[in-house]
């Protein structure tokens, strides 16, 4: 009698700068807020097959950045429910600031594989609606900012983080200053940024509020 073999594939997260983040599994490229040419940071280079935008700025909207030969990724720029491929997606708009300006953020819940991932873009204000929260349900990886100013303020950043309950998450639009500070809030001085996050679903079993800092 023959055995089964069954390869179980990894989630593999990378950063690439400011909010962007390649997450690659199997044949599916996703990247979230890719950095144009037109932002003041290093724009990134990658293929992908979605393109998540939180919001319409230079350091978040680089579509082309993520545009692949003949190939272009799905974009998706405004709340709702998607359905690409494998990947399941709902958008959120929230008003928030940025550059001085009103403007309106999406919050992305991604389903890819039985992995629940929160992205949530440039967020300045840690209130989010009881439903948004309710919808978005036992979260495996949370994409939390933390760097202040236009987005989150560490102390801000960390309650919400203790508030979603998320399995890993993941700090970004940070700088100098404020990841030191964000780590001191959480108790996780000790964690050294890693080149990228290899994750299946198994590994999240009894996984609780893990800090992952990825190198950019």
């Amino acid at each position: 009698m023959s055995a089964l073999l069954y390869i179980i594939e990894a989630m593999v997260i990378t950063h690439h700068g400011g909010q962007c983040f390649k997450v690659s599994f199997g044949d599916t490229t996703l990247a979230f807020n890719p950095i144009s040419k037109n932002s003041k940071l290093t724009p990134v280079k990658f293929g992908s097959d979605v393109a998540l935008i939180s919001l319409r700025h230079p350091d978040f909207d680089g579509v082309a950045q993520v545009t692949h030969g003949s190939k272009a990724p799905f974009i998706i720029d405004s709340p709702g429910e998607y359905e690409v491929g494998d990947v399941t997606v709902r958008g959120y708009g929230i008003q928030t600031t940025f550059a001085g300006e009103e403007k309106f953020n999406t919050i992305y819940q991604v389903r890819l594989e039985d992995m629940n991932m929160v992205f949530l873009g440039a967020l300045s204000e840690p209130e989010i609606d009881p439903q948004i929260l309710g919808d978005l349900g036992d979260i495996d990886i949370l994409f939390v900012p933390i760097g202040g100013g236009d987005v989150l303020e560490v102390p801000q950043a960390t309650k919400l983080a203790v508030k979603l309950e998320a399995k890993v998450v993941i700090p970004m639009h940070y700088d100098d200053k404020s990841l030191p500070a964000f780590l001191e809030e959480e108790g996780a001085e000790g964690v050294k940024p890693e080149d990228k996050l290899t994750l299946k679903k198994r590994d999240l079993v009894g996984v609780s509020g893990k800090i992952a800092v990825l190198k950019s």
